[in-house]
């Protein structure tokens, strides 16, 4: 499959999901590109049709790496296709509470969301780094491909393990952000909010935030010191691990 740059990602179109894109075609800093149909990412996949379930099945999905939490996967259980093993590695919601509490407050502004996601998005890449490390150990397993992996919206838990993966591949930050604002596009934004939820705070949660990306990457790094470091000891690629993945999933 050859997709032209300017119509990446390349989209996979469903009547019950929307988000779903495969991770093939960015160039990485070598010049290599990812390889189409080993890895995708997606919103939800709760609500697929049969004739969706039928299309997600040709993309020959071996692992889905489900990011919900416990309670949101539970309450909206995914439709997988045959062949398919779903891996549960939750990533719990942090804004579930507070933002309950915006909505009432009648001065609560799009802004008070954005802080929400962020303080989100820090502790995706603290405490539940080790969530990502163990998608990493399934890429590694080349029976475990096509691997998918998933949250809610496709947005925000999604967009950071793709933003990982495209930095163990090489990828420049701007691939990684280019990738991570399609969902602007992408999302049809069908994850219900309260009945008279304030415009600005809506928009404001379904909207991607680059900023937060640019700093949940940066405090991934900190600890470790570099990119090289979070990689080999944040996310389990030390030795030849890393350039195991490149051969697996790069052309």
């Amino acid at each position: 499959m050859t997709t032209p740059p300017d119509q990446l990602p390349h989209a996979v179109p469903l009547a019950g999901a929307s988000n779903l894109r495969d991770l093939g075609g960015y160039q990485v800093l070598d010049g290599r590109r990812v390889r189409f149909g080993r890895v995708y990412r997606s919103a939800t996949l709760a609500n697929l049709t049969a004739t969706d379930v039928a299309a997600v099945a040709a993309l020959g999905l071996r692992t889905i790496c489900d990011l919900r939490g416990e309670e949101e996967a539970a309450h909206r259980p995914s439709r997988l296709p045959a062949g398919a093993e779903r891996v549960a590695l939750p990533i719990e919601p942090t804004v579930g509470a507070s933002l309950a509490d915006l909505m009432r407050r009648e001065q609560a502004t799009g802004e008070d969301v954005v802080d929400l996601l962020r303080q989100a998005y820090l502790d995706y890449v603290t405490t539940y780094l080790h969530r990502y490390r163990a998608m990493f150990e399934l890429l590694l397993q080349p029976e475990r491909q096509a691997l998918l992996f998933h949250c809610s919206a496709g947005k925000d838990r999604t967009g950071i393990g793709a933003a990982l993966i495209l930095t163990a591949l090489g990828a420049s930050r701007q691939t990684i952000m280019d990738d991570y604002v399609a969902t602007d596009r992408l999302w049809r934004r069908d994850f219900p909010m309260p009945p008279g939820s304030p415009k600005p705070l809506t928009d404001a949660l379904y909207g991607t935030h680059p900023a937060l990306l640019e700093a949940a990457l940066e405090a991934a790094v900190a600890p470790h010191g570099d990119v090289g470091v979070l990689l080999e000891q944040g996310l389990g690629l030390g030795g030849d691990r890393l350039e195991r993945l490149r051969d697996l999933l790069l052309e």
